[in-house]
């Protein structure tokens, strides 16, 4: 009996030692640095297996996962431009996607690119992060985007869930405000598309709307996608009114945060409601057009869909 007792309690503790000890992310992370010519291409395997092993491996809360509960994502770095032995300049790519209740289905949460990416890289040099300093570009941008990744995700299962990883992003770009790289200060890039915007808007009360739709879409559209269909898009319908309703109050001038939600949603929505009844799809195609008007003749083109 005492051995069997042994024998299941180390069954036991390495059972919930895997659940303990498992990250928050599922990360994929590919550098491409085509453009950049002479170079030594080792160096790029390099920071490629770092960064998938700083993005993987780094605890980022104080929150139980399982291994099936760890967040998909995508960190694609595209390298334009090498200004020194160590230093590199170029786009990072953010991508996010949810799991949708009872299917198969992975819905895009995120889809953006930062184009205001330059940072200095060493090879064989620890990655370390410290949410309270700025200590490098590389570690600084990553665990930005890390944040609001988990900021985005949680947003999506309980109603502004992701408070608590948005001001840990909004930490990270206080303590970067005197970096030399840009991306971090109010008047880097242009039409206020930087990280002090996206993570300005996301905790800005004017903006909560956005964050109400991020929940409702996603529990009362996606979630019932499969059991009742023409209830979940009618509840679509309504949810896009809390961005109509920001974007008409318009809180700043661009509304960063409005154009990176429908960024990622267009796609999917236009493929929804092509099926959708006549009338419901004018007054998708009306909302959509308004609040997205950069996307204006896809959305048009749901009128003229047929169901599948």
């Amino acid at each position: 009996m005492a051995y069997h007792f042994k024998y299941y309690l180390i069954i036991f503790l390495v059972f919930l030692t895997g659940i303990i000890n498992a990250q928050e992310l599922n990360c994929n992370v590919q550098i491409s640095a085509q453009r950049i010519q002479g170079s030594n291409r080792q160096i790029f395997e390099s920071m490629q297996k770092d960064l998938f092993e700083f993005m993987n491996n780094t605890v980022w809360t104080n929150h139980v996962f399982n291994y099936a509960e760890r967040i998909d994502c995508n960190i694609l770095i595209n390298l334009t431009d090498q200004l020194s032995a160590d230093e590199f300049k170029g786009t990072i790519q953010v991508q996010l996607s949810r799991p949708v209740f009872n299917t198969t289905y992975n819905s895009t949460m995120l889809n953006f690119i930062d184009n205001n990416f330059q940072f200095k890289y060493v090879e064989f040099q620890p990655l370390e992060f410290d949410p309270n300093t700025y200590r490098s570009s590389l570690v600084s941008v990553l665990a930005y985007y890390t944040y609001m990744i988990l900021g985005f995700d949680y947003d999506s299962f309980s109603p502004m869930g992701g408070t608590e990883f948005y001001q840990m992003a909004e930490k990270i770009v206080t303590a970067a405000q005197n970096a030399p790289e840009p991306g971090w200060k109010p008047y880097d890039g242009s039409r206020n598309h930087n990280r002090y915007w996206l993570v300005k808007n996301v905790l800005d009360k004017e903006y909560e709307g956005i964050r109400q739709f991020l929940y409702e879409y996603n529990l009362n559209g996606l979630d019932k996608m499969e059991s009742k269909i023409a209830e979940a898009r009618t509840s679509m319908v309504e949810t896009l009114k809390l961005i109509q309703d920001v974007y008409r109050k318009k809180p700043d001038p661009f509304m960063y945060l409005v154009e990176v939600v429908m960024e990622a949603k267009s796609d999917e929505l236009i493929n929804i409601f092509s099926g959708a009844f006549p009338e419901e799809k004018s007054r998708v195609v009306q909302i959509l057009i308004e609040i997205d008007p950069a996307n204006k003749t896809k959305y048009e083109a749901i009128n003229s869909a047929t169901a599948p």
